[in-house]
């Protein structure tokens, strides 16, 4: 049988930050729980990131970069073929965050709870730490529904595209109350289709007219 690799303390303080962040938030967290948890000290934090908030925001840069990675790829993408539909973006855009927590079992559930947790931080210098990572590509995908929506005001795209974002969350954090491994690819399909189907028919009928 082989051995597992063994975590390097830099991962193991990522992963227990991930854990802990998303069910505690920033404030409600200690440095001292994590380093515990993470059978780490303190000079090992200053040593791999500098400090807590240094270890929240590498924390929030790796569990960002897969969903910004796939979302870059698919935008790059429609935009190499022409101008992509208000339906084409949508789907580029909530198909790789559903899949954060709908195919990516245990792992995925703590990563959405974690990244759910820090979006919505009561404190705005925590928010504005997770837009640092999360906006680069969503202000592309918000310039290009205004271009497939040439008829809609700005700031009614950019309305529809803020509650996109929060009916996202809303479908993230229930897909979380799922035990870890008994995601149905199936219902996971439908689910990501339904949502599509609802967006595009808000975009369409409450802003093109």
């Amino acid at each position: 049988m082989e051995t597992p690799p063994v975590e390097s303390t830099r991962e193991r303080l990522l992963n227990i930050a991930e854990q802990r962040f998303g069910e505690g938030g920033y404030e409600g967290t200690s440095l001292r729980a994590i380093t515990v948890a993470a059978a780490a000290n303190i000079a090992a934090v200053n040593y791999h990131f500098g400090s807590k908030e240094a270890l929240l925001r590498a924390a929030v840069a790796r569990a960002m970069a897969p969903v910004n990675t796939e979302r870059r790829r698919r935008l790059d993408q429609l935009e190499a073929s022409g101008q992509p539909t208000a339906e084409q973006l949508i789907r580029a855009f909530i198909e790789p965050g559903l899949d954060l927590v709908l195919r990516r079992g245990e792992r995925g559930a703590i990563v959405a709870r974690f990244i759910g947790r820090v979006a919505f931080d009561p404190s705005r210098r925590i928010r504005e730490l997770y837009a640092a990572e999360a906006d680069p590509v969503e202000a592309r995908y918000l310039a290009a529904l205004q271009q497939a929506l040439p008829r809609a005001a700005p700031e009614s795209v950019a309305f529809g595209y803020v509650n996109m974002l929060g009916l996202l969350a809303l479908h993230q954090s229930q897909a979380l109350s799922r035990a870890p491994g008994t995601e149905d690819v199936d219902d996971a399909s439908r689910l990501a289709e339904n949502l599509i189907a609802f967006l595009v028919a808000a975009f369409d009928r409450g802003l093109r007219a």
